[in-house]
């Protein structure tokens, strides 16, 4: 990984996921938060992670037998033991949760081997054990169902549909408490830096608000006089 890729996601650590949305917005990019998507529980770091892609297909009974579980080559245990370290594994389940996408085991694998976190727009089976894991996981419910009920997994690292948006790999999602922000990769730098100021800009705008002041000119920034404090405000102050 290169140091610059590093020193981004560094940043976006710092940023909300309501902020890079207000971000990519203005960029015109409107339709990048994942739907439908969860924390399995509230309050663990923000994820930030290069995308590892996983897609099914609706399972067909001829193919999904029980045994397809010993097949080494059976994609959803590759895509596991392949997600490379400080990468999100994204997995496109078509919004489908009535079976389980994945479970604690597979999910505490991906954990040990480094990797960043884990979403699905569909659900996971065990979900309290993979709540407490130290690992962020995102999905749309609880699932008891094995996935091969359902799902048959057909492609690792390939562009996907997760929640209504398009996870190509590499782009940059970022989890916290609200949910999923995907960041397209060519643009992840230049986001990243934005979003800091927007972010030390909302400090001085808290603070002014704890103290009573009206929004108005405030936020947004319109009036001249208060931009003028702020850039005062913001000397020598970092993220």
């Amino acid at each position: 990984m290169s140091n610059n890729l590093n020193q981004t996601k560094d940043k976006l650590r710092k940023v909300s996921t309501a902020t890079i949305a207000t971000c990519l917005f203005k960029k015109g990019l409107k339709k990048q938060f994942i739907q439908g998507v969860q924390t399995l529980k509230p309050g663990k770091p923000t994820m930030v992670g290069e995308a590892y892609t996983l897609r099914y297909i609706p399972a067909r009974e001829d193919l999904n037998p029980l045994s397809v579980f010993r097949d080494p080559k059976n994609l959803q245990r590759v895509g596991v033991e392949n997600c490379p370290e400080g990468a999100v594994m994204v997995i496109d389940s078509r919004k489908d949760a009535r079976a389980a996408s994945a479970g604690s085991i597979l999910v505490t694998r991906l954990m040990v081997r480094g990797v960043a976190g884990i979403v699905t727009d569909g659900g996971f089976r065990d979900s309290a054990e993979i709540a407490d894991l130290a690992i962020p996981s995102y999905h749309n419910r609880p699932s008891a169902p094995t996935n091969l009920t359902l799902h048959h997994a057909i492609a690792l690292n390939e562009p996907i549909g997760c929640g209504d948006v398009a996870v190509f790999p590499g782009d940059i999602l970022v989890g916290d408490d609200d949910g999923v922000m995907v960041v397209p990769s060519q643009i992840a730098d230049e986001v990243a830096d934005e979003c800091l100021q927007m972010t030390l800009f909302e400090e001085f705008v808290m603070e002014n608000v704890v103290e009573g002041r009206t929004i108005i000119g405030l936020y947004p920034l319109t009036d001249s006089k208060i931009e003028a404090e702020f850039d005062k405000w913001k000397t020598g102050r970092v993220i």
